[in-house]
């Protein structure tokens, strides 16, 4: 994307409770930067802010951080999310979703509802990202 302008970043704790944080700040930054249908962006942050604390050592240790930076260029969103990273395991899509599992299906709905998606490795952190033209 070019010409993208940071419309903010959020330094979170590596703890379930931050999800719902993740979604009020990204809600309130995108409307606060003009955007009125934020639903699916915030949905999809809950799912990469879950997914880092889950399965990143960001929730595996107590003073475990998650950076959440969002960026608009007037028609694409970009949201990053960095965790502290993990030798278990890398970003993956399920290659089926059960209609009736209580997870693993966060990456799986990025993939779906984003316009673009990826994630990148930075030393020992990770950064998943998605674009979405809400």
């Amino acid at each position: 994307m070019t010409g993208i302008d940071l419309l903010g970043t959020a330094e979170l704790l590596g703890r379930a409770s931050s999800v719902a944080i993740a979604r009020v700040y990204v809600r309130g930054v995108l409307l606060a930067g003009g955007r009125q249908s934020v639903d699916d962006v915030e949905l999809l942050v809950g799912e990469l802010v879950a997914n880092a604390v889950k399965h990143s050592d960001s929730g595996g240790r107590s003073a475990g951080m998650v950076r959440l930076r969002v960026y608009d260029n007037g028609r694409r969103v970009r949201v990053e999310v960095t965790d502290e990273g993990s030798d278990r395991t890398i970003p993956q899509v399920p290659a089926q979703v059960s209609p009736f599992s209580e997870g693993g299906r966060g990456l799986w709905l990025v993939r779906e509802l984003s316009t673009a998606w990826g994630w990148r490795q930075e030393g020992r952190g990770r950064t998943v990202w998605f674009d979405l033209e809400p």
